[in-house]
């Protein structure tokens, strides 16, 4: 039906399709859509059988495919390099996501997308996931420039009570309505409770004034959840995770389809920019599914970097076409930014580009490398330092350091970067025990740099770095060139004053403003509670084991 819907509104609105943006002389609405650890091959366009997307494949068919369009292989990264437009590196979060308890968010010296464009006159609106801090009330998306926000402040959690862990010793609700805790809302599937707020800011929303929608669903993340009717769907998998998994992403794919309906009935459409993008690569073990790509969520091998990606909108000078212009994820910050009338000022100062004219138009990309991250952390020390730096490294670049940067075709990965397997579907013919064996990276042993001509070689099964080392020697003296422009990576220590049950059972903002807080917003340890926190810490451990047993007994029970 939603599909019927579809095709119905092309019918009607391909008559009057309008010109560019900026020919109607209004700004275009724009709606991000972003969602959570879907996987490169779980889309129906890539040749997914078991996943249905009908819509999306629709909508991407009659857009613009990005089909050399990458992200970061974590949540907080990504999410953070489409707010500001600029690379973990000049942020301080290039190590991993932000930990719930982690006293840590987006820096305040760097203004966000949508503060931006509030600024252009734009209603900001974010709904889903946010995923970049909250330990002070400054953190909130409230405080970044949105004007609403439903959503849940955490990196992952029950997609119906929205019960929230960070490891077994602190859970706690987090649903939050504003800046207040939506608990009446609780018991509602994730996906449909978002999709629903949606359409109500829509109905709501005066047409008039250029509307910018940030969606981010929670689906398809662990825990894999899914209403009955959705599970129904797809009772033919035999693997467990694989069709709670599909079934979340049908519950994507009809949410996208009641947006679009809901913004043709309303007449936004004609004017609008739909961006659709994932997060990161999917997370094999969790019934995602990369294949052919290499790895998955978490490394820096293609599986875990190369999303599924494409843009909708009637404003696109070219349609039903497939994109290969290099795209990263910082991009879409300049790009909207320049479509909403307010391109940035200081280009210099971002690491994004404006990409609209290689996406609508096939014009030349501006874009010709991306530096995917440098994490000093990352680096293991120990004896094998000198042999990294001297001769793995040319002198130029310590391998041991966990980096990956892509400069034209090739594309250089340097320390420890992550599972580098192949993760054929899980409804291959035999199961794992048939390809598991053959699929399993052989060239990470002792290796700390490796080469690929991604153009060429898109699932990395051939390491140049030995046949090349002059080209290794020419993206080992980028990586280098952009780590002098690093700052220093801001990864505090987990706080347990941020335990959800000192604050009513609620993930909420724990730090007034200024404690715990040095020069230009980095984190420091404050002493006048080290004492408390250290006695408080026995009891979290005590409470931990109880609950580390009780979740035992839960998962036991789904099972048997």
């Amino acid at each position: 039906n939603h599909l019927i819907c579809l095709l119905f509104w092309e019918m009607v609105e391909s008559a009057t399709r309008p010109g560019a943006p900026g020919t109607s002389g209004r700004p275009p609405h724009l709606v991000f859509v972003m969602v959570d650890d879907q996987g490169y091959g779980d889309v129906g366009y890539h040749g997914a059988h078991d996943i249905r997307t009908p819509v999306l494949d629709q909508l991407a068919a009659r857009g613009v495919k990005l089909e050399n369009y990458y992200v970061q292989p974590i949540c907080s990264p990504s999410r953070s390099q489409l707010m500001t437009g600029r690379y973990q590196i000049h942020t301080g979060l290039q190590h991993s996501v932000i930990r719930s308890r982690q006293p840590l968010c987006l820096p305040p010296d760097a203004p966000t997308l949508p503060e931006r464009l509030q600024q252009a006159g734009y209603s900001t609106h974010m709904v889903g996931k946010w995923h970049l801090g909250f330990c002070r009330a400054r953190c909130l998306p409230t405080a970044r420039g949105f004007g609403s926000f439903l959503g849940s402040l955490t990196g992952s959690g029950d997609h119906f009570t929205f019960r929230s862990c960070d490891g077994a010793e602190a859970c706690g609700f987090d649903l939050h309505d504003g800046e207040r805790p939506a608990w009446e809302m609780s018991g509602n599937y994730s996906t449909w409770l978002y999709v629903e707020r949606v359409k109500q800011i829509l109905r709501a929303h005066d047409g008039r004034k250029p509307l910018f929608l940030y969606v981010a669903l929670q689906a398809a993340h662990t825990p894999l959840q899914a209403p009955a009717r959705l599970l129904q769907r797809h009772g033919s998998l035999g693997n467990r995770l694989r069709r709670h998994y599909a079934a979340m992403l049908s519950g994507v794919d009809e949410a996208v389809a009641e947006m679009v309906q809901e913004m043709r009935e309303r007449g936004y459409y004609s004017n609008s920019v739909l961006v659709y993008s994932s997060d990161n690569g999917g997370q094999p073990l969790a019934g995602g599914c990369n294949w052919p790509l290499r790895g998955g969520k978490g490394s820096y091998w293609e599986g875990g970097v190369r999303a599924v990606g494409f843009v909708h909108s009637p404003l696109l000078e070219r349609t039903g076409v497939v994109s290969r212009a290099l795209i990263h994820i910082s991009d879409w910050y300049p790009t909207l930014l320049t479509l909403a009338g307010a391109p940035e000022l200081d280009p210099q100062r971002l690491d994004g580009y404006d990409v609209w004219g290689a996406i609508s138009r096939g014009l030349p990309c501006p874009r010709t490398e991306i530096l995917f991250n440098i994490d000093p952390i990352s680096h293991g020390h120990g004896e094998a330092d000198q042999h990294s730096l001297t001769v793995s490294g040319f002198g130029i670049w310590d391998t041991g350091v966990r980096a990956a940067i892509r400069v034209g075709h090739w594309k250089l990965l340097t320390g420890n970067v992550g599972d580098g397997d192949w993760f054929p579907p899980q409804t291959f013919p035999g199961g794992p025990q048939q390809w598991q064996g053959g699929e399993k990276r052989q060239d990470q042993q002792r290796k700390t740099v490796w080469l690929f001509n991604v153009s060429a070689d898109p699932y990395e099964r051939s390491d140049l770095a030995e046949a090349q080392p002059e080209v290794v020697k020419l993206l080992l003296s980028r990586i280098a060139e952009y780590n002098r422009t690093a700052v220093p990576a801001r990864n505090p220590p987990d706080d347990p004053m941020a335990d959800p049950q000192l604050h009513g059972g609620v993930w909420t903002p724990w730090l007034v403003q200024g404690e715990g807080e040095g020069e230009q917003g980095v984190e420091v340890a404050d002493t006048r509670y080290s004492k408390v926190r250290f006695k408080f810490c026995k009891v979290c451990k005590l409470r931990a084991l109880f609950k580390k047993v009780r979740s035992r007994l839960q998962r036991t029970t789904l099972f048997f």
